[in-house]
């Protein structure tokens, strides 16, 4: 597996998303051991840049994690996110942004021993907080480099205005945010301004949550707790539109010999050397599907055809505000 820089620090350019592994909006039953195996055949294929969050679950996606990395920690980049859930002072939590600094200090407790690690090498803010401005959030995570317990800070899902202001407090390593085929909103703004920074970014999604891998024809597949039935990219006429990405991305795999899976990710790949896709799943033969598009070279036309294709119709679920605080 290749690497990429996302500022100082160097990841595999593709990573794993875990938070699938733990029943988040996918719907249907859990299965730890298949999971873990998927864990320890990503670092296998030198797949070692592994993706979590504290909300996941909450915490049972970390705790998996933790399991999974006991005596393999040195091998990963490890990156968790902190912001989704409020913690009182009784142990119990409320679902509510909330990175205010004690909050934060909290979480990071958290998170350390739930991964089973003294240090966390990238630590994102989940979501802006409107409540506290960034410079709090980033002048605490600042102090949390300087204790050794977080390496790098990262934002998710950030305004422009919140990237400038966070990064003149300290330096941000990494934005992730959603894009690929059908989700290319971060090219107009936030491609430009990360690059100018010296900022990498990290690209959730980037199989459309599922769509893009062409197994997706229809919605009455979906569990009745799949977080996918009722977004609006997977409803009424804009499912049937947003088809037309998947033929034309098809296509292009069937002339290549690739999955349409491996075809979407390589396009992301080809985006930039700054730009690290972290392909969710809790398979390890979808694991090593995705992992394969490292060794995919689109041509130059293949890249065009793919990056004329329309975005997709229907809106992004909308707890995804681009906040400024």
């Amino acid at each position: 597996m290749k690497k990429i820089s996302l500022g100082k620090l160097d990841v595999s350019r593709i990573g794993l998303g875990c938070m699938s592994m733990s029943g988040v909006y996918t719907g249907g039953g859990t299965d730890d051991a298949e999971s873990i195996r998927t864990i320890h055949r990503a670092l296998d294929l030198g797949v070692t840049f592994i993706d979590t969050a504290e909300v996941y679950g909450p915490y049972k996606n970390e705790e998996l994690v933790g399991r999974a990395l006991a005596g393999r920690r040195d091998q990963v980049v490890l990156a968790t996110k902190f912001g989704y859930l409020s913690h009182g002072s009784d142990g119990q939590y409320i679902r509510q942004f909330d990175s205010s600094p004690a909050n934060i200090r909290i979480c990071v407790e958290g998170s350390l021993k739930r991964l089973r690690t003294d240090h966390i090498d990238l630590y994102y803010q989940h979501r802006m907080d409107p409540r506290t401005p960034v410079e709090d959030v980033v002048g605490t995570m600042s102090d949390l480099v300087t204790e050794g317990k977080i390496r790098h800070i990262g934002l998710s899902e950030s305004s422009p205005e919140a990237i400038r202001r966070a990064q003149a407090v300290h330096p941000i390593t990494a934005l992730q945010s959603e894009y690929s085929l059908w989700s290319r909103e971060p090219e107009a703004e936030i491609l430009p301004l990360l690059r100018e920074l010296g900022i990498g970014f990290v690209a959730y999604s980037p199989l459309g949550r599922g769509f893009l891998t062409g197994t997706i024809r229809s919605t009455g597949t979906m569990d009745s707790d799949d977080f996918r039935a009722k977004n609006p990219r997977f409803t009424g006429d804009n499912f049937k539109k947003n088809l037309g990405i998947v033929d034309e991305v098809g296509s292009i795999a069937r002339d290549v010999g690739a999955t349409p899976a491996q075809v979407a990710i390589a396009w992301l790949l080809a985006q930039g050397n700054d730009i690290a896709p972290i392909p969710g799943t809790k398979r390890v033969s979808r694991l090593e599907e995705n992992a394969a598009a490292d060794g995919l070279t689109l041509t130059a036309e293949q890249l065009s055809r793919l990056s004329e294709i329309s975005p997709a119709a229907g809106d992004r679920y909308t707890d995804m505000q681009h906040l400024t605080a």
